[in-house]
C-alpha cells in the first residue's frame, strides 16, 4: 500500500517532471477507475499540467482551475514514461496501466493498480476537497504544524487498538500498514494496546515515534528514482515484513500477529514485555 512517505516523493517528481506540460490524449482502459462521471479525464485534454501536491495518500495534480486527483488505493501507482512505452506494456513483471496520460515532450504518465481488484480512482474537481476521502482526512503527522495537541485529540480515549487508529486516515493522514508496525516498534508500545489504557509517557513516546518515523522516511525517500521506491521503502523497514528475522534494535526474534482481518510485525521484546501475541 503506497504510504504517505513515497506518495510525497511521487508528488515531488511530477511537480518537477509534469509541471508545464500538456496533456495531448486520455486512454482509460478500465471504467471503473473514474469516479467523475460529469467531467472525465477526457475533459482535461488541451490542459497544462501547473504542479503536483500530495494528499494524505492521495495525489493532485493542478491544471489551472481543475484538478486530477488520483486515489492510490492498495495497490495503485503512477508511472512515469518517456520516449518508447511497448516494452514496459509488454512486462509481466510490470502492473498493467488502466489509464494513460499522454503529454507534450513525448512523456506519458500511466495510472496502475497492480491489485486483484481495482482500488484505483480518478477524479477531476475544482478543489480536492470535493472528493470525499480527502474531505475526510486527519492532520497530517508530515505537516511541520501538526502538534501533541493534535495528535492527542486523534487518539482521544478510544477503546480501540493503537494500530488501527494509526491506519485510520479520518484520525491520522498518510499511515498505512507498514509504517504504523514501524511507529509503533520505535515507541516500543504493543500494536494491540488501546488508545485508552496509554499513560502520557507512552503517548507522548509514541507522538515523537510518529513524526520521526514518517519525516525521517519523507527525506530519506526524496531523489529516488520513483519505480525505485518501493524496493526503498522495504529496505528500510525494521520489523515490518521481517517475520522470523531479529530486531535490529535488541536481536529478538520478530514475530507475525493477525488480527481482525489485518497483521502486525513487532518485536516482544521491546514491545510486549517478552510476551508474544
Amino acid at each position: 500500500m503506497p504510504e504517505s512517505p513515497e506518495v510525497d516523493a511521487l508528488a515531488g517528481f511530477l511537480d518537477a517532471a509534469a509541471s508545464g506540460r500538456q496533456i495531448d490524449a486520455v486512454d482509460v482502459l478500465e471504467f471503473r477507475i473514474v469516479k467523475t462521471r460529469a467531467t472525465t479525464p477526457a475533459t482535461l485534454i488541451g490542459r497544462t499540467i501547473t504542479g503536483a501536491a500530495r494528499h494524505g495518500k492521495h495525489i493532485e495534480l493542478k491544471l489551472g482551475d481543475e484538478s486530477l486527483v488520483v486515489s492510490l488505493g492498495r495497490h495503485g501507482w503512477i508511472r512515469w514514461v518517456e520516449g518508447e512505452r511497448d516494452a514496459i506494456e509488454a512486462d509481466p513483471d510490470q502492473p498493467p496501466s488502466l489509464a494513460t496520460f499522454e503529454l507534450s515532450g513525448d512523456a506519458a504518465m500511466q495510472m496502475t493498480d497492480a491489485g486483484t481488484w481495482v482500488s484505483l480512482g480518478l477524479f477531476v474537481v475544482r478543489d480536492p476537497a470535493e472528493v470525499p476521502a480527502v474531505a475526510k482526512l486527519g492532520p497530517d503527522p508530515a505537516d511541520p504544524g501538526f502538534s501533541r495537541a493534535a495528535f492527542d485529540a486523534a487518539l482521544g480515549g478510544r477503546r480501540k487498538q493503537i494500530k488501527a487508529i494509526l491506519q485510520e486516515q479520518e484520525s491520522l493522514a498518510g499511515i498505512g500498514n507498514a509504517y504504523s508496525d514501524e511507529i509503533l516498534h520505535a515507541a516500543k508500545i504493543s500494536p494491540v494496546a488501546h488508545a485508552a489504557v496509554l499513560g502520557d509517557e507512552e503517548r507522548q513516546r509514541l507522538f515523537e515515534a510518529t513524526v520521526a518515523v514518517l519525516r525521517g522516511a519523507i527525506e530519506a525517500r526524496r531523489g529516488i528514482p520513483i519505480d525505485q521506491l518501493k524496493a526503498a521503502k522495504v529496505a528500510a523497514m525494521q520489523v515490518h515484513g521481517r517475520t522470523g528475522e531479529a530486531c535490529p534494535v535488541c536481536g529478538g526474534t520478530v514475530r507475525d500477529f493477525t488480527f481482525s482481518g489485518a497483521s502486525a510485525q513487532y518485536c516482544p521484546t521491546c514491545q510486549t514485555g517478552d510476551a508474544p501475541l
